[in-house]
């Protein structure tokens, strides 16, 4: 991999439907160049040099513009920022020149051990002002723009004195960067912790997001009630459709990436799902035109 190639010119992503790119269904992508506005990445999957993976990677992007979507920082983490992580992750953003770089407002590491979660961060100024910091270090290292997605959580700390939305919204103001603003995990918060999530998405700046994903969650039931999962493993329900049709009505149509991570349904699935939100960013520019 060499420090840039040439023909991968930087693409904008329009404001239309993508889908997450998983190597199960490289082929049937390749074999049938389907419609969507772009395909999004997870970047630690291409940290290795070469083989198969860059391959197809490289074949897709030619035809499509990309988005990276990073696991692995731990940006609010108090452990130093990885010199080796950003540098690798550098290293493919200079090479394939993807539109949009996003990383999950979380932290999964302390001490030097990574734990298999994106864990949330108390809301609070000293949490805001580490993570502001740590978002301008990764953005100076990277010489571009990233954004910040708001991550589902399943308890909420005590000493939190700053509203969720409140807090990415300031994340963004203060450190330039940007939000990709996933929706199922609001609704999935929203439910979880019993606010309005249409106060969510009053709360956020419209000229902040850059990008919208959705995605299934499942339902754990227990003795004393429920609890929603931000599984990636379902459709989208109807109440994420609701409250997705409401986000593009106040922030405008966005590029909208439709997550599906585990028990990969065919890519058909994944282009249905994907083109119920076209159909939505179409009647947003509709009603704009």
């Amino acid at each position: 991999m060499t420090a840039r190639c040439e023909q991968f010119a930087v693409r904008s992503i329009p404001a239309r439907a993508g889908i997450g790119l998983r190597s199960e269904h490289y082929q049937a992508v390749i074999a049938n160049r389907p419609q969507v506005g772009f395909f999004e990445v997870h970047s630690e999957n291409y940290f290795g040099s070469g083989g198969v993976p860059h391959r197809y990677l490289e074949t897709i992007r030619a035809d499509y513009p990309l988005s990276f979507h990073g696991v692995g920082m731990s940006l609010g983490s108090v452990d130093p920022l990885s010199t080796a992580h950003t540098r690798r992750l550098k290293q493919l953003v200079d090479y394939y020149q993807p539109d949009l770089i996003s990383e999950h407002l979380s932290w999964s590491s302390v001490g030097g051990t990574f734990f298999n979660d994106l864990l949330p961060l108390p809301y609070t100024p000293e949490a805001l002002h580490h993570v502001v910091d740590r978002v301008r270090q990764i953005q100076d290292r990277l010489q571009r723009e990233i954004l910040v997605e708001n991550v589902s959580s399943y308890l909420q700390y005590t000493h939190s004195t700053i509203p969720e939305w409140e807090f990415v919204n300031e994340v963004a103001l203060q450190s330039g960067c940007g939000i990709l603003l996933d929706v199922n995990n609001i609704f999935v918060n929203a439910t979880n912790h019993n606010f309005d999530a249409q106060t969510y998405l009053a709360g956020v700046s419209p000229q902040l997001v850059k990008e919208i994903h959705l995605a299934g969650h499942t339902v754990n039931e227990f003795e004393d009630g429920s609890i929603l999962i931000d599984t990636h493993d379902q459709l989208v329900c109807d109440e994420v459709w609701s409250l997705y049709r409401g986000a593009v009505s106040r922030f405008g149509p966005k590029p909208t990436l439709i997550e599906w991570d585990t028990d990969l349904p065919e890519l058909t699935v994944l282009l249905e799902e994907a083109n119920k939100a076209q159909a939505v960013l179409e009647a947003a520019h509709d009603r704009v035109a």
